[in-house]
């Protein structure tokens, strides 16, 4: 089975980044299932109705999100009206929504987890690392006769992701990386057939600060003074993704492999 997983999609040059660039891409490489993360893809603060619309039409199957999910207030129900979005799992259990799904593709039923870190991120948030052995041991999920299982491990730190990966390595099918906007090299495929990558980037304005214009972020280094972020429409766009090809048989990955684009958005 081919899944491909795209990172955190920034403002509207992300979303039309997608339309244009994911079609492509699975068609050349016979993508089943499309998983982003989404929760920066209304301008760049949470999701909504009408972005989620856009990129499904685009071709993307499942969402997961972050510390962002709910920046949007004026969409409060949209974790609970969508089945195919996930906000993190270690959540407090009063938050809307599910913090985990599974998905049916081609008669296999593939798990998908969305995971928040705690080191150095904004929140009182439940450690991710036990929430990942309470999923992981619910029956009724055992039962559905899993083919895949995915996480979305959505931290700050090198460290706290890297250690995801070992802790869940022989467990899940892939562990995968979000937050820091920044694609890293090191997808590998760790003990028991885990595929893993620290940070699977971002789709959005390439030659900003993260997707957002750098002007702003620089005045904020340069004076202290946290300036508003603005998402550019147009210009210079990456878009990032990774490609892991999984053995539904028995879980495991065989490959993971990163894929990016560039492309101008007039």
């Amino acid at each position: 089975m081919n899944i491909l997983f795209i990172g955190d999609i920034v403002g509207k040059i992300g979303r039309e980044t997608v339309a244009r660039v994911l079609p492509e891409i699975k068609r050349d490489h016979k993508i089943d299932l499309v998983i982003a993360n989404a929760e920066n893809s209304a301008h760049g603060a949470g999701i909504t109705g009408d972005t989620i619309k856009e990129l499904e039409e685009a071709g993307v199957n499942f969402f997961t999100t972050g510390d962002h999910a709910f920046d949007n207030k004026k969409h409060p129900g949209i974790f609970d009206e969508h089945d195919n979005i996930i906000r993190p799992a270690n959540y407090s259990r009063r938050a809307p929504g599910r913090g985990y799904a599974v998905v049916t593709v081609k008669d296999k039923k593939i798990l998908i987890i969305s995971l928040i870190g705690r080191v150095f991120m904004s929140g009182n948030h439940e450690c991710p690392f036990h929430k990942l052995d309470e999923i992981l041991a619910n029956t009724d999920l055992l039962d559905k006769k899993l083919s895949g299982i995915i996480i979305d491990i959505h931290a700050e730190t090198t460290s706290e992701k890297i250690n995801m990966g070992h802790y869940a390595a022989g467990r899940v099918s892939a562990v995968l990386g979000t937050h820091t906007h920044i694609m890293t090299a090191d997808n590998k495929i760790l003990s028991g057939g885990t595929a893993y990558i620290t940070d699977a980037g971002m789709v959005g304005a390439a030659e900003e600060s993260l997707g957002i214009a750098k002007e702003g972020t620089l005045k904020t280094f340069l004076t202290q003074i946290k300036q508003p972020h603005v998402i550019p429409e147009k210009g210079l766009a990456i878009f990032n993704s990774v490609l892991i090809v999984i053995n539904s048989k028995n879980y495991q990955a065989k490959t993971i492999k990163p894929i990016t684009k560039f492309i101008n958005i007039k």
